[in-house]
């Protein structure tokens, strides 16, 4: 079994929030020592006490910001982990890329106490880079290219992000795609009666339901859902926001005028059961961002058997191709939805379908044992190959 240093996210609640608790849950499941290393306690001492205590798995390091798209550590935060990292002695750092000035430390401070080194790089992308918000995300990537380039090895989530890296000069040998993966056996069909399930489904009402679940930003262009779903007629039929983020003050203003019955604000979701219950009465899910990586919101809606309709950003085109669910382009995703979400509305035996095509291909392709079985892999070859 290999000790791995994992440097992640446990705050505040995002894509790469769940990541690192799903992985490292299952890493230890199959007998791995994980030692979760954290942006978590605010900066406001000088003391020179270290944050962790003698026998303590787990690490927190100091902090000035902390957001769900970047960090900016305190300066003491780097001598915390070179400490961290020599008292724990693990056999690899797995870095899940918080997009943090200290990501860019990691390979000198790794080769200095000669620990092999992988990343996990998540930022969204368009390959195609055909809007503003793409052309911001393609400067984090050449921003990033070379400190990369300096990693023993880099996951990335599909074929298009390993041609963007490469492009920018991280070697493609050092790449390995392993897409997300979901746990099928959490996010699943509805099957049995259970009480949360009826608690979510008496709070939405009789309605039909669709759906946005997750941050509430620019680049995820829930605004473009927003002005689509204004001129369904149906009044059986309600979308359901939930999550939130520095947008969600504005388009609650902007779309006051949609009654609740046809629109809810639901809020940040923290409870998973409560989260998969919603994806389960959920007809359609939407996700009509401009970049991306690879949704998990995504993947767990398509685990769920829910009917998906996403942008060709990032990977998600990928998840969704020959017929598991229904791909837009990033331009003009307002007309798209617009004529889509009719079609969708006046034909339930369609999303149906479609739900029952997205969860085949969670089985086939993206699940947590697959992820973690190519990990497994990764971490052996690695920590054999350092030694030698």
């Amino acid at each position: 079994m290999v000790h791995i240093a994992w440097l992640g996210k446990k705050s505040p609640f995002c894509g790469n929030v769940t990541y690192g608790n799903s992985t490292t849950e299952e890493l230890k499941a199959r007998g791995h020592k994980v030692s979760f290393i954290h942006f978590d306690n605010p900066s406001n001492s000088n003391s020179s006490k270290p944050l962790f205590l003698a026998n303590d798995p787990e690490v927190s390091l100091p902090y000035l910001i902390k957001s769900q798209v970047y960090t900016i550590p305190s300066p003491r935060a780097e001598k915390e982990l070179r400490l961290s990292l020599e008292r724990l002695k693990p056999d690899i750092v797995h870095a899940s890329l918080t997009l943090s000035p200290l990501d860019f430390r990691l390979p000198d401070l790794c080769k200095k106490i000669n620990v092999p080194l992988i990343g996990t790089f998540h930022p969204a992308f368009d390959a195609n880079n055909r809007n503003l918000t793409a052309s911001t995300q393609q400067l984090t990537y050449q921003l990033y290219a070379p400190s990369l380039a300096k990693f023993d090895k880099i996951i990335v989530f599909s074929e298009p992000q390993k041609n963007v890296l490469e492009k920018l000069g991280v070697p493609k040998e050092k790449q390995i795609i392993i897409p997300n993966g979901v746990d099928e056996n959490i996010w699943r069909p509805y099957y049995k009666k259970n009480n949360k399930y009826d608690q979510v489904k008496k709070k939405l009402g009789d309605a039909r339901i669709f759906l946005y679940m997750g941050r509430i930003a620019n680049e995820k262009n829930v605004e473009a859902l927003l002005r689509s779903w204004r001129q369904t007629k149906k009044d059986n039929c309600k979308l359901v926001i939930v999550g939130d983020g520095p947008m969600k003050p504005t388009l609650e203003n902007s779309f006051s005028n949609l009654s609740k019955e046809k629109l809810i604000w639901w809020g940040p979701e923290l409870n998973l059961e409560t989260r998969v219950a919603i994806m389960q009465i959920a007809e359609v899910f939407f996700l009509p961002s401009l970049v991306e990586g690879l949704s998990l919101s995504l993947l767990e809606a398509m685990s769920t058997g829910t009917a998906c309709v996403a942008t060709d950003a990032g990977a998600d085109g990928e998840v969704l191709d020959k017929g598991a669910g229904i791909v837009i382009s990033t331009e003009n995703v307002t007309s798209q939805l617009k004529t889509i979400i009719p079609v969708l509305i006046e034909h339930p035996s369609f999303t149906k379908d479609l739900g029952i095509k997205a969860r085949n291909r969670v089985l086939e392709r993206y699940t947590i044992t697959k992820n973690i079985d190519s990990l497994d892999k990764v971490y052996k070859d690695l920590k054999d190959n350092f030694k030698n």
